[in-house]
């Protein structure tokens, strides 16, 4: 069968020859035996299914997270020329029926769903009518409660084994620790599996942390230095938007993307940085699965991220055509407690999730065994308000609750309502003496949200209506008639949510069930940042072989090209004197700031920054007001 793939991987891709594992994946699916693929990002996973589905009679049922990424492999296919098909989110009843009539009776060979999909039983039905010639699980990691990107509704994915009894099924991740690996394996109840594991190594890639005091400066430089397509991860729409416009204004190219703009807006601004007509892409991390752009020479974690699987996974757009490239991860001294508050201080625990429990319960006025399936509407604001919560642990804790089956709700409860002034100040003011009763909403919202001129914001309308004095109705009635008046831009998301309850009310004894689930996710999220932090701090051993550590891979060999590896042990003690010296004679003429000193010294810049820290702790130095070193006297 390898003479008929490769003339397949030929046809339809312009490749001779097969790399790393592939082939052999190939053939141990065309022999019907499941198989777990774990490789690189970069790899080439997806021919893995797409090559012997084409080498097959029947269709490839393919569960994967992303509709950017169903999309994106669909496209790619079908420009191909060969017949593939998505169920999107978005359609009609009669639009999904069409589609599952195409594949049961149109010869096409892709049918691609979001494992949500699985859940409904008219896909279900169809699914089992087809022809189905290989079960495909992409982005498989998000199967394991030890994944970093967990998602409940994977676990759905078993079905496929009673919906397709003889079909092969392929796993295939780039992010799989060896724990991960085996739940994987085990949630799909895969039988003899072939576990391929290819080298997570990306020798062409440079790893690099930068410890510095003024981040934007550093990152506007890196920028500057790199001729090649960027991408800057950031973890806000907001600073998405602001590291944009401070590259624009320091000669840069840069656009940006997050999930608040449109689907035309993403696509005009994807196929901008595709086509390189804007150099640089600052996205928050859901940017970038399934793009497929080869010349990526940096990607820049401005932020850090909250694991090494999500780290290592978006440095590997980095290099894709195999040419040198960086990925930079810039830090200070404030940013290990920041991403401790931002993703550890949020963790609601066992007595908080029964808390929230019991106070949802009394809320909706269930009795003690009661509950099953009923349907209430869900102000959110007004629950935690009513009952002194804090909204972002109640978040998680209601996220908990439904991942867990104990509620359901509504898809729309992660949305958020919007406000950004378009009117100049002098309009508004304006505006406001002849609109006067406008006027007291406008005013509390200008005094506590930052930025609201400038970008998108996230407010409270709870929140307004209390510092306003005011009923919730009234508030949101405003500020439709600031957005007819040409004031705002305004997206509300209605307060009243859809939740129901999947199970009786037993109080403590429903979370019971689960408890040690909950302690173990935390663990892995506490895990997940505190390895992230170590990483980061350790700058003795080879940025590459700390991360191949992490993903089970013990490499001897150092990759000479990070920053670990080109750093200060390889520079002679008389250097640093040297470097020690420059900087005093510096001091001596005037107070100076880093930056100033590191352009005006010819040695690398952890050089003169190791330097600084030095001369601070010795007592040699210090720093005024300004953020400038001077001499002690």
């Amino acid at each position: 069968m390898s003479r008929a793939t490769r003339e397949i991987l030929q046809k339809y891709w312009g490749f001779r020859e097969f790399k790393g594992s592939q082939e052999n994946i190939i053939d141990t699916i065309l022999e019907g035996r499941d198989v777990l693929a774990l490789m690189p990002t970069g790899g080439g996973k997806s021919l893995c299914y797409q090559v012997p589905a084409l080498a097959t009679a029947g269709i490839c049922v393919v569960v994967s997270p992303l509709i950017a990424l169903i999309q994106d492999q669909v496209n790619s296919l079908r420009k191909r020329g060969i017949k593939a098909l998505a169920l999107v989110g978005g359609i009609s009843f009669d639009e999904m029926n069409d589609l599952l009539d195409n594949s049961l009776y149109g010869n096409y060979k892709f049918l691609y769903l979001s494992p949500e999909r699985l859940q409904q039983e008219i896909v279900r039905e169809r699914i089992q009518q087809m022809d189905v010639s290989l079960l495909a699980i992409d982005e498989a990691h998000c199967i394991s409660q030890w994944g970093n990107d967990f998602r409940p509704a994977y676990l759905n994915c078993s079905i496929l084994r009673e919906l397709a009894p003889d079909t092969p099924m392929i796993a295939l991740t780039a992010t799989a620790t060896q724990q991960v690996a085996r739940d994987i394996v085990d949630n799909l109840q895969m039988t003899e599996a072939l576990v391929v594991k290819d080298s997570f190594s990306r020798e062409n890639i440079a790893y690099k942390v930068l410890v510095v005091e003024d981040k934007r400066y550093r990152l506007k430089e890196l920028c500057a230095q790199n001729s090649k397509s960027i991408i800057v991860y950031v973890r806000s729409r907001r600073l998405a938007e602001q590291t944009a416009q401070y590259l624009n204004k320091n000669g840069s190219n840069a656009t940006f993307f997050h999930g608040g703009i449109s689907q035309k807006e993403k696509k005009k601004r994807l196929e901008g940085w595709m086509e390189n007509k804007a150099k640089i892409m600052v996205a928050t991390n859901a940017f970038g699965m399934g793009v497929d752009k080869p010349d990526v020479g940096l990607v820049v974690h401005f932020q850090v991220p909250d694991s090494l699987e999500n780290y290592f996974q978006e440095s590997g757009r980095a290099g894709r055509d195999g040419n040198p490239a960086a990925a930079v991860l810039i830090t200070n001294q404030t940013d290990e407690s920041q991403v401790k508050n931002q993703f550890l201080s949020v963790l609601p625990d066992i007595p908080f999730i029964k808390m929230l429990y019991q106070k949802l319960n009394n809320h909706f006025q269930i009795a003690y065994g009661e509950g099953t399936d009923e349907n209430f509407q869900f102000n959110f604001n007004a629950f935690c308000d009513t009952y002194k919560l804090n909204q972002a642990l109640s978040y998680d804790g209601l996220r908990i609750l439904d991942q867990n089956s104990v509620i359901a709700l509504s898809e729309r409860f992660s949305k958020k309502t919007t406000v950004r002034f378009i009117a100049t100040k002098d309009q508004l003011f304006n505006y406001l003496d002849n609109n006067r009763n406008t006027a007291a909403p406008t005013q509390v919202i200008l005094r506590t949200y930052g930025g609201i001129f400038d970008y998108d914001t996230k407010i409270n309308t709870l929140l307004i209506a209390k510092k306003a004095n005011l009923p919730e109705k009234k508030i949101i009635a405003q500020l439709e008639q600031l957005k007819t008046d040409g004031i705002i831009d305004y997206t509300a998301q209605p307060s009243d949510l859809e939740i129901v309850f999947l199970v009786p009310r037993e109080d403590d004894r429903t979370i019971n069930v689960f408890a040690h689930k909950i302690k173990a996710q935390q663990r892995v999220k506490t895990d997940n940042v505190e390895r992230m932090l170590n990483y980061i701090k350790n700058d003795k051993i080879c940025r590459n072989r700390q991360l191949l550590s992490y993903f089970g891979e013990e490499k001897m060999d150092n990759c000479g090209i990070c920053d670990v590896c080109t750093s200060l042990r390889e520079v002679d003690k008389d250097v640093l004197k040297l470097v020690e010296h420059d900087i005093l004679t510096l001091l001596k003429q005037k107070e100076q700031s880093s930056r100033e000193i590191i352009k005006l010294l010819p040695y690398k810049e952890a050089a003169i920054l190791s330097t600084i820290q030095g001369l601070l702790e010795d007592g040699k130095i210090n720093i005024n007001t300004k953020n400038e070193y001077k001499l002690i006297s």
